[in-house]
């Protein structure tokens, strides 16, 4: 099954929105004027990716509460994660 192409803008935005990325958010808002769709539902897809984006940085500011509060910090370099810090 495939998305038609308004819903496909409204997912894209959305997604650029949660990603905080400036260029795919220029890009993709233009692209979902070109298939027709209004300024209020462009918002409302920006808005869902606020909220994605919210809660992301809500479990990052409680994964680091939590990891301060089971272990002393130590300095190494890298974490060695696959970060590439």
């Amino acid at each position: 099954m495939s998305l038609d192409k308004r819903t496909q803008a409204l997912v894209s935005v959305g997604a650029s929105v949660a990603a905080n990325c400036h260029p795919c958010l220029e890009y993709h808002s233009a692209r979902a004027r070109e298939t027709g769709l209004t300024d209020q539902e462009i918002l409302a897809a920006a808005e869902a990716g606020r909220a994605v984006r919210a809660g992301a940085a809500k479990s990052m500011d409680q994964l680091i509460t939590r990891l301060l509060a089971e272990k002393p910090a130590t300095a190494q370099p890298g974490c060695g994660g696959g970060c590439n810090c």
